[in-house]
């Protein structure tokens, strides 16, 4: 009862008539960016992180959500007309969507995209309602060798399981660690890694490392391996479902959300697994005429991994405010949003700023309305916007980039940094290194120093003081798990092969 009480109070805040209008705007600027091309959520938000940085806090993360999940209804758009995903969990809704498309029903791919990602955006929603709170309460009784547990789990995670190689995954850890380092130590007073310059002494803002390495290292990146030429565009009309779709799609789009809410909120569980899951799911299930259409275009192929994907969208908020863990990238950004407003999410956040927690829940069940009017009516305009030149589109990438982290200081200093990070986020992506654990790593990592001080000052330099705490000792065994599992399958896959 007093979540529902809660969540009253939040949409009193959310529909508002200012909010309602930083909503709309918020689900139509992602939309928007998220249907072009090579853009995923995570950049769309990074990209539009600086024009909300004198928007108040609840209005801004209410525009946030928005972002959030506009970018990824956007995302199936550009998979399904154009077979080019935005991000690795799109990759099965292009396999099939784009058949669907090719044998000219991108209509009734679009429409199941849409009403399935509502579909499963509203029902997630409803269970971080519940799940938030009850995860609340536990976390109250952390202390800092359980918050420095609950870091070195997210290193971990993000490292191995949002890379194709662990390595690469702590190696892209170990930079976003690096530039953490720089500023002034807290403790001691030192300046670390400014190299002389005064500007660097209060460290780089969050915000100029997330546009850097996801917003214009991600636009490099893509920039360089464009083609030559015009790139097919599949023609749609208005999003419709006809009796049969609407049969074939609605126990897919159930299934998937019960599988990508709970792999949303495990640490690295992220959106690819339940994407995956799913469709596999769903081609064991089909029978007859439809598990024909595998590879030619089903539509259960397309609503139950668009569910999936929505549904771990709102799981990995439920990490993200209740302990402060992001498990994704997308999530990496909001935490850097949060961190922008001098905020730390976690236990405090709910007891401090309950309007802005619980205006954000609520304002994704209205979002989650607003896309599903935008995108059905709408999906035709979305469609043109694909035929932007893509040397435009990404040199106005590059601009809008600059122009807003410049805003932030108007120094010129944090052109030179944004740049440069600019530059490094395209040598990662040039040669296969994660972005995800390089921003994760810088937000987390003077969080985790911290913690790791007061916990090592607690028991009086004694470090097994970290593992005393049942909480911390069992969060470094999962943690042992997921960093060292891959590692030892590596290692015994060729002995497997030989044998």
């Amino acid at each position: 009862m007093d979540s529902l009480q809660l969540l009253l109070d939040g949409f009193a805040t959310a529909l508002t008539p200012v909010n309602l209008l930083y909503a709309l705007a918020g689900v139509t600027l992602g939309t928007l960016v998220g249907v072009l091309p090579g853009i995923g959520p995570a950049m769309t938000v990074a990209l539009l992180l600086p024009i909300t940085f004198n928007v108040p806090p609840a209005s801004a993360f209410i525009m946030f959500a928005g972002i959030y999940y506009g970018g990824m209804y956007g995302g199936s758009t550009t998979s399904i007309l154009l077979n080019t995903p935005g991000e690795s969990s799109s990759m099965i809704t292009a396999l099939e969507g784009n058949k669907m498309a090719r044998r000219g029903r991108a209509a009734q791919a679009l429409a199941t995209a849409a009403i399935g990602s509502f579909v499963a955006g509203t029902i997630a929603t409803g269970l971080l309602v519940v799940a938030a709170p009850v995860v609340v309460d536990f976390a109250i009784s952390f202390g800092p060798e359980d918050y420095f547990a609950l870091a070195v789990l997210a290193f971990t995670a993000v490292s191995s399981v949002l890379s194709r190689s662990v390595v690469r995954g702590l190696a892209s850890l170990g930079f976003g660690l690096v530039i953490g380092l720089i500023g002034i130590d807290e403790q001691t007073g030192q300046a670390r890694l400014t190299l002389g310059i005064p500007q660097l002494l209060g460290g780089i803002e969050v915000v100029v490392v997330a546009v850097g390495l996801f917003a214009l290292g991600e636009a490099l990146y893509v920039a360089s391996r464009l083609r030559h030429g015009e790139p097919e565009i599949i023609p749609v009309g208005r999003a419709f479902m006809g009796r049969s779709d609407w049969s074939r799609s609605w126990r897919p789009w159930l299934r998937g959300t019960a599988l990508g809410f709970p792999f949303g909120a495990l640490p690295g569980g992220g959106a690819e697994i339940p994407t995956f899951l799913s469709y596999s799911v769903e081609k064991r299930l089909a029978r007859g005429a439809a598990r024909e259409e595998y590879g030619r275009g089903a539509i259960e192929g397309v609503a139950g991994p668009e569910a999936a994907n929505n549904a771990s969208a709102a799981g990995t908020l439920v990490p993200l405010l209740t302990l402060g863990l992001p498990t994704s990238a997308t999530a990496a950004i909001l935490l850097a949003a949060f961190q922008q407003y001098g905020l730390q999410p976690g236990p405090q956040l709910f007891d401090h700023n309950p309007a802005l927690v619980w205006g954000m829940i609520a304002s994704l069940f209205l979002g989650n309305a607003m896309l599903l009017v935008l995108n059905l009516p709408l999906a035709p305009l979305w469609a043109k916007v694909l035929h932007v030149p893509r040397p435009y589109l990404y040199a106005g990438i590059v601009l809008f980039a600059a122009l807003g982290v410049y805003a932030l200081n108007a120094s010129w200093i944090d052109l030179v940094v944004l740049y440069i990070l600019g530059l490094l986020g395209f040598a990662m992506r040039r040669f296969g290194l994660p972005i995800a654990p390089a921003v994760i790593g810088m937000i987390l990592g003077p969080m985790a120093e911290i913690q790791l001080r007061r916990a090592l000052a607690i028991g009086a330099g004694d470090a097994t003081v970290l593992v005393r705490s049942p909480i911390a000792a069992a969060i470094l065994a999962v943690a042992f798990l997921v960093l060292f599992i891959p590692l030892v399958r590596a290692l015994t896959r060729p002995g497997r092969a030989a044998g």
